[in-house]
């Protein structure tokens, strides 16, 4: 052991010693939650009593603008209490706001015309869009009318021509790199087709019909294809192909109406380790008939790359590749003239490049890249001179650039999305931003705080920016683009009618992690009938995949954690180490480490939450989670048993050999080493202490099932005592209604030692 990892490991254990003895000292004078059977059926009915009313009450954390074709005037609906609605109108220059029409003549008037009752606060319009003139545009049951906005009267109309804009759609989304079977035929002069024959590639004159045979050495088993055109129509970029054939798993539909038999499916899915199509890239110049081996190794991982030419020049075009493992990411040019190639990027890591937050967007009339890197520690973007390879940082701080909205290319700005550079707030709330290619001009869109989701009008001259916490309701304001100034504010929550109810929201807690120093962010659900003079169990809601962060940041008071609070419990969601949206040594513990989970930190987390929150029992600990979230909480029983209790564990990928190849790769690395048989549930399951139930659907097509009857299997093996739930016909799922019901009646069990209401007994 390094001294690094041993000192924190010394720190760990002195936290955890501190805390126990803290907590122990809180906790004398108060006594176990422990319900009698009429108490427990109590909380169930305040359980689904209080979820209802709660989801009841409208929060309208996201308002959807509809705009005018000419940006000066938008439309949302406004969610009202009891699901109801009512449609609002807003004149963008002055901010004024006002219902859009008179719901109750505009139902009357509906009513008339299609025969069917019609409630005001309940409108169903398939389409709307305020025209010129105080007109309207309503579809109706498939039928168009006009809207007389001045007396709400409604006219047939075959005029069906509305405009649309999706304003929730980032302007510049990220670009594929991958060409999958995009081919083109014809070449960009018209004159010439390509043709796979025999798995040979030929070049068809249009005019004459004479064929070109480039290629001899293609076959059936290996043909050339995956092709692409140069500008100028001169040469073709193809690759021989070396096919892998993909395995299938399978899964058996057991209950399908009609039949006596199980069903047998079939698909491909790709498993960590399996051979992948290879890829050689040749370039063929049609005229002199030649062919040359680009001199690059096959790409032997995700298909064949698009190509990005030169601004008016078909002597250069680059692609990326990802190396197999993830750790390497390359923008490779090639030369057609030679087959020579050079890396424009070139980065490499000891750890793994995470693919899919990969950003580039390629301008060739200046010959540059812009480009997304974790290289200094933290994501940001880049500047790269495509001809040189000299990269200038755009970006630069303690924070993660998110997601790329859109890039001005004539004012030389990118608006980007980011989290964390805002000191004294939760470093995971989303704000927006622009700033010049040279890094300069900086501009916060959302200077609030909270949690933003931002919409731009059609021109962009207007945005509506709409910020919460977990416990602080959203406001929508709507602010010029330019300045960012504030035009007026279009909704301001209230938490009035939620306390109303009894419910506790969400509370926000922070603790150091495993190293003493870092963050660890989480929030915490109490019941809203909870006694002071009495503790509860703890259950931990865990989802630790590492390709995100996932405790909520938005408005919520109404969840199933909360519904699970009501029974008697102290409900926690935590991003520990090993998630992402930090900072890349942060996100690195994951490596080659899932079966982590964030555990050390996890742990400390509750055990300082502990002296925050004395009611809270971290002697009774329970941990449920789905998918990646099910492997971890089976972890937490056979890793940490002597803080985690009882566990439920639906569809969990139990060992990353048996789950699907690109999200396993990515974090447990290529080649497939011991490290993924140690990590595995199923290598471990004789360590299992404490009480695990087990969750899965039989029609499983994101993780086979097989990975929970092969834990099931190791655990009968190791002569364990589990509970097993398959759910006949049932995908990838947390076990739906009934599933759920049946985790809650696990956890009453496990943790309250009582009983939960018998739907079997007749009332």
């Amino acid at each position: 052991m390094s001294i690094y990892a041993t000192v924190k490991k010394s720190i760990a254990f002195t936290l955890l010693s501190f805390v126990s003895v803290q907590l122990l000292a809180q906790q004398t004078k108060l006594q176990p939650y422990q319900p009698n059977a009429a108490e427990v059926a109590a909380a169930y009915q305040l359980s689904l009593k209080m979820d209802t009313t709660l989801r009841n009450i409208p929060t309208n954390n996201e308002i959807t603008p509809f705009w005018k074709k000419d940006g000066t005037a938008f439309w949302y609906k406004k969610n009202l209490p009891d699901r109801t609605w009512e449609y609002y109108y807003v004149d963008a220059a002055t901010g004024k706001r006002q219902v859009a029409f008179d719901h109750n003549k505009l139902a009357q008037n509906i009513e008339k015309l299609t025969g069917k009752k019609q409630n005001p606060v309940k409108i169903q319009l398939g389409e709307l869009y305020f025209a010129d003139q105080g007109t309207a545009k309503l579809k109706i049951a498939d039928k168009w009318y006009q809207l007389n906005l001045s007396n709400n009267n409604l006219t047939n109309t075959t005029d069906s021509n509305i405009y649309r804009y999706n304003a929730r759609r980032p302007l510049q989304q990220r670009r594929s790199r991958w060409q999958g079977n995009r081919e083109i035929k014809k070449s960009p002069d018209g004159k010439s087709e390509i043709l796979i024959r025999g798995g040979n590639l030929f070049v068809i004159d249009l005019a004459t019909k004479a064929e070109t045979q480039l290629s001899t050495d293609g076959s059936v088993d290996k043909p050339y294809g995956e092709f692409a055109w140069s500008p100028d129509s001169k040469d073709i970029v193809a690759y021989k192909i070396d096919p892998k054939e993909i395995k299938n798993v399978y899964y058996v539909l057991s209950s399908v109406p009609g039949t006596t038999r199980g069903e047998l499916k079939t698909r491909e899915y790709a498993q960590p380790g399996d051979d992948f199509t290879a890829y050689q890239p040749y370039v063929f110049n049609v005229a002199k008939k030649t062919a040359i081996k680009v001199d690059a190794d096959p790409i032997d991982f995700f298909g064949a790359p698009e190509l990005h030419w030169r601004n008016n020049n078909s002597r250069y075009y680059t692609y990326e590749k990802v190396d197999r493992g993830h750790q390497r990411f390359r923008v490779i040019e090639v030369d057609v003239l030679t087959g020579k190639t050079r890396n424009i990027i070139d980065e490499k890591t000891k750890t793994f490049i995470y693919e899919s937050r990969i950003y580039t967007r390629y301008l060739p009339k200046t010959n540059e890249i812009l480009w997304t890197s974790e290289q200094d520690g933290w994501q940001h973007l880049y500047l790269v001179n495509a001809l040189t390879g000299k990269q200038q940082l755009i970006t630069k701080g303690n924070y993660v650039v998110r997601d790329i909205d859109s890039v001005d290319i004539v004012k030389r700005q990118v608006w980007f999305r980011a989290n964390g550079m805002h000191a004294g707030e939760d470093p995971y709330f989303i704000h927006y931003y622009r700033i010049g290619f040279d890094g300069k001009g900086l501009v916060n869109l959302t200077p609030e705080k909270g949690n933003h989701s931002l919409s731009f009008s059609p021109d962009r001259k207007y945005y509506i920016d709409t910020y919460s916490q977990v416990n602080v309701p959203p406001v929508s304001e709507l602010r010029l683009t330019e300045s960012t100034k504030k035009v007026s504010e279009i909704e301001h929550g209230k938490t009035d009618a939620y306390l109303a109810t009894g419910v506790k929201l969400p509370e926000v807690f922070v603790a150091k992690g495993r190293d003493g120093k870092t963050d660890i962010w989480g929030i915490v659900c109490l019941p809203s009938k909870m006694d002071p003079n009495k503790t509860y169990p703890v259950i931990e809601n865990i989802y630790a995949g590492p390709h995100d962060s996932f405790v909520p940041k938005s408005f919520l008071p109404a969840s199933e954690m909360q519904s699970i609070a009501e029974l008697g419990f102290i409900v926690v969601q935590i991003d520990g180490m090993g998630t992402a949206n930090r900072s890349k040594a942060f996100h690195d513990v994951c490596w080659k480490n899932i079966a982590d989970s964030g555990f050390p930190d996890r742990i400390l987390w509750m055990k300082a939450m502990a002296l925050k929150y004395p009611n809270a029992d971290i002697s009774k600990v329970g941990i449920y989670g789905t998918s990646a979230g099910g492997q971890s909480s089976t972890g937490a029983l056979l890793s940490h048993p002597e803080f985690y209790k009882a566990a439920v564990s639906a569809c969990g990928c139990h060992d990353n050999r048996i789950d699907k190849q690109w999200w396993n790769e990515q974090w447990m690395g290529y080649p497939v080493g011991p490290h993924y048989a140690e990590q595995s549930n199923i290598t471990n399951a004789a360590k299992l202490q404490g009480d695990l139930f087990l969750i899965v659907g039989e029609a499983d097509e994101n993780v086979p099932p097989e990975s929970t009857y092969r834990l099931a299997d190791a655990l009968i093996k190791a002569n364990k005592n589990f509970d097993i739930l398959s759910i006949p016909g049932m995908g990838h799922s947390d076990g739906g209604v009934y599933g759920r019901r049946r985790k809650r009646d696990f956890f009453v069990k496990h943790l309250l030692n009582a009983e939960a209401p018998n739907p079997n007994i007749a009332k």
